[in-house]
């Protein structure tokens, strides 16, 4: 499944002979493609806004050095997801100082189908949300994802395959 008309990452890739990308236009070509898949498994905007922009912020001090990253788009989704990882571990560790376990659920969450997609993929293990955002919802091949998560293509599949099992199973 694709969102928003917007193919894989393979059928906007540039010819090697042209011009070096500008970072802008990188830019403008992965933004919403990133934001959305962080919106998927964050499930904030404002949460995936701020991974977006620092993931960006890591890419653009690296710039100057992109000649020595194989891929970029992948380097760029690493990045965000590892961010991701870094705040969920931070916010679980000061919850179990702080406050007992507790899962609050919104009642809205089931008006729409994509606030169901959303809660399901929220009760995933990242690995398995991350391999079925990349691979169901933005259309990476299993391959694409693994360089974005820096694992296998058959892992990919793997967690996809469990996270759809659990989905299911819920």
């Amino acid at each position: 499944m694709v969102i928003g008309g917007h193919g894989v990452a393979s059928d906007r890739r540039r010819d090697p002979r042209a011009a070096p990308m500008s970072f802008e236009e990188f830019f403008l070509e992965q933004h919403d493609l990133l934001y959305r898949a962080l919106f998927f498994i964050t499930g904030s905007a404002d949460e995936a806004d701020d991974l977006a922009q620092e993931a960006f912020v890591k890419l653009w001090e690296r710039w100057d050095r992109m000649d020595r990253i194989d891929d970029p788009t992948a380097y760029l989704f690493r990045v965000a997801l590892n961010g991701f990882r870094t705040r969920l571990r931070r916010a679980k560790a000061a919850a179990r100082r702080v406050l007992p376990t507790v899962h609050a659920r919104d009642p809205f969450d089931e008006i729409e189908l994509r606030e169901d997609v959303r809660r399901l993929l929220a009760a995933l293990p990242a690995r398995q949300r991350a391999a079925l955002v990349l691979t169901e919802i933005i259309g990476y091949d299993s391959a694409q994802a693994g360089s974005i998560l820096g694992i296998r293509a058959t892992t990919v599949r793997v967690l996809a395959s469990q996270g759809r099992a659990a989905m299911r199973a819920t």
